[in-house]
């Protein structure tokens, strides 16, 4: 019940700016027109699809420019003693935290619907069947909380909008040192190493051959010890700031 008011109030105020989901899609949109139509053409890949290729990079690009605005909005509700408020109440105290997380989820989904609805427009088509598709959301939704919990560290801790979310622009950075754009053979070795070992692959790689109907292998086993590992040490160290610091 009381999360639920929590969500409700946090939802409240992402329906009275929608120009944040508009800012949120507006990146990934104008890098994946430009990889598709200006750059992809020089690309090597498998397959002739390039926007195909492309899509689960760009959907967690998506993502990690939403998380953002989580930290941000911690961090006003932390300066305005909205926490405190809450707390006074007889109300559970994680309650307003978990409304924040909340909506990030729902937020994140409408900006990745847009920025598949897009791509589908921009040639992209995938054979795969509703228990992929169900597998590619259930990844997705894991990889939100885990940035969610990460932007709810930065949230609390941080003691300005700018520093609130300074944490995203290495998140951003993961992408483009990853298999989202091109495949990491084509890298020297050290970068190769490091793309093939960090998270964003193993996850790119399993929702690419989700959607494309394709065998999983063991991305999908790596992608989900990856997004479960780091949000369960996010989520006990943000459960350690929001005591220390609320």
């Amino acid at each position: 019940m009381d999360m639920g008011v929590m969500f409700g109030r946090s939802m409240r105020h992402i329906f009275r700016s929608v120009d944040t989901i508009m800012t949120v899609t507006i990146s990934p949109v104008a890098i994946m027109l430009l990889f598709v139509f200006v750059l992809g053409g020089a690309i090597q890949i498998a397959t002739d699809n390039y926007v195909n290729y492309l899509l689960p990079g760009i959907m967690l690009m998506t993502i990690a420019n939403g998380i953002g605005y989580v930290s941000y909005r911690l961090l006003l509700d932390k300066q305005r003693g909205i926490f405190e408020r809450f707390h006074s109440m007889p109300i559970a105290r994680s309650a307003a935290l978990w409304g924040h997380v909340l909506v990030s989820l729902v937020s994140n989904a409408i900006s990745v619907t847009v920025i598949i609805l897009i791509a589908f427009l921009m040639g992209f088509r995938s054979p795969a069947g509703v228990l992929p598709w169900l597998a590619v959301v259930g990844i997705l939704g894991l990889f939100t909380l885990a940035l969610t919990w990460i932007a709810v560290i930065a949230g609390l801790s941080a003691k300005s909008a700018d520093s609130a979310g300074a944490f995203a622009f290495v998140i951003h950075l993961l992408p483009f040192i990853s298999s989202a754009f091109v495949p990491t053979n084509t890298m020297p070795k050290a970068v190769r190493v490091f793309a093939e070992n960090q998270p964003v692959t193993s996850i790119v790689n399993a929702i690419r051959a989700l959607l494309n109907d394709q065998p999983v292998g063991s991305d999908i086993w790596v992608a989900l010890a990856w997004c479960v590992g780091i949000m369960l040490v996010a989520y006990v160290f943000a459960m350690r700031v929001y005591k220390k610091r609320v």
